[in-house]
């Protein structure tokens, strides 16, 4: 935008600003009116527009639900002016509710897409403040406003979600997938996975689920990504984080770094070992010594670098995915095993001996065979356990997939 276009916006009069307002409402225009209600816009910072209570003015100007959302939003600055992160969620809430009646009232058009990401972007944000401030003074748990807002950002979902128009230049369902995830962010925020099944149906059912903006697609297919590694699905989670990665922005290495996160683990588990290289220009180095002692079948190291870097995988989230690396681990050390004798009949003396020289000093014949036993159900060793001669006899072909 011109630099002088907004310059009076930190002082200019409440009228003024619902003179314009009310001009973008006329004409339609969804990008103006957007930065007009936006909490990242110089009006904000106006005190003469930091007023308790607007209602009289706005009524004024507009029709409802107009005069309703202009005039919570007003308020919304007052409270935000005074720190009252509370109190400006519920104004947002009103902001938000308002706005989807309005668009409900628009039958032929989608012009005001644009204003209600905004607007429900600003929600979220007020509720994790909200949060934060209730906690603080004991008057709330932890989420529990997010989870509220959530359940006002599903209304604007179900209104983009119902519109059956044919014409998709005017479709609103064009507005799904942003508010779906700002749901996402949500859901992962509380710790609610399982709500995000019915919108990923609702998504991956659309037909316009490939048309959708590239940085949308990538923020949903992140999301679904990191739901697909907790769920256990591991092929489907390296697909959805590595198209995020791979169609993120070059230009956005923190976001880069957030998908390689998730994605490292989930390659590993499959049997791909990141370079040095990629951990040093992302500065991921914690996965370093994770991935050598993988690769290389060494219990100890691996369990060293685990406690080592605990603390950082547990805020990432990562840490219980990671252990399951200790069943890629033993294949690589029993591969070690099985080269060493050269031979398809291995005694499973001979695990126990590995094993135990990996610190793992407990371990007997029949837990060694336990671990034979899920490598070969996994997939990981092609062979059977004779327990009649206590052997591994495994496959001449391609013993160790």
């Amino acid at each position: 935008k011109e630099p002088h276009k907004y310059e009076n916006m930190a002082h200019m009069s409440l009228n003024s600003y619902l003179h314009q307002v009310d001009r973008s409402i006329n004409n339609c225009d969804g990008s103006v009116l957007a930065d007009l209600l936006s909490f990242r816009h110089p009006h904000i910072a106006n005190t003469r527009l930091q007023i308790e209570r607007p209602e009289d003015q706005c009524e004024q100007f507009f029709e409802q639900p107009w005069d309703e959302l202009l005039a919570a939003h007003i308020r919304c600055i007052w409270a935000v002016g005074n720190h009252d992160f509370v109190e400006a969620y519920g104004c947002q809430t009103v902001v938000v509710q308002s706005l989807i009646k309005a668009i409900q009232g628009h039958r032929d058009d989608n012009w005001a897409l644009p204003v209600m990401y905004t607007v429900a972007l600003d929600l979220r944000l007020f509720a994790l403040s909200a949060d934060t401030q209730l906690v603080q003074r004991s008057k709330g748990k932890p989420g529990e406003t997010l989870e509220k807002a959530a359940d006002v950002l599903m209304g604007c979902f179900r209104v983009c979600a119902s519109d059956s128009r044919s014409d998709l230049d005017v479709s609103k369902k064009w507005g799904m997938l942003n508010i779906v995830n700002q749901l996402f962010k949500i859901y992962f925020k509380i710790n609610k996975h399982h709500l995000c099944k019915p919108l990923i149906r609702a998504i991956d059912s659309s037909n316009l689920r490939d048309n959708f903006t590239k940085a949308q697609l990538v923020t949903y297919r992140y999301y679904v990504g990191r739901k697909a590694m907790f769920d256990g699905e591991f092929k489907q989670a390296e697909e959805y984080l590595s198209y995020a990665f791979d169609h993120c922005h070059r230009a956005c290495r923190k976001n880069k770094r957030f998908v390689l996160i998730y994605l490292l683990p989930v390659k590993m588990l499959l049997g791909h070992m990141p370079s040095v290289y990629l951990l040093q220009k992302y500065d991921l180095t914690q996965f370093t010594d994770v991935a050598k002692a993988v690769s290389t079948g060494n219990l100890l190291q691996l369990n060293e670098a685990m406690a080592r870097h605990e603390a950082f995988f547990i805020r990432c989230g990562i840490f219980l995915i990671l252990e399951k690396l200790k069943i890629i681990t033993y294949r690589n050390l029993f591969k070690k095993v099985y080269l060493l004798l050269n031979t398809h009949q291995l005694p499973l003396d001979a695990f126990v001996v590995a094993l135990r020289t990996m610190g793992v000093t407990e371990v007997d014949l029949d837990e060694a065979a336990c671990i034979l036993a899920n490598l070969i159900y996994m997939g990981h060793i092609k062979g059977y356990i004779s327990h009649q001669h206590q052997k591994l006899v495994v496959s001449k072909q391609n013993a160790f997939p």
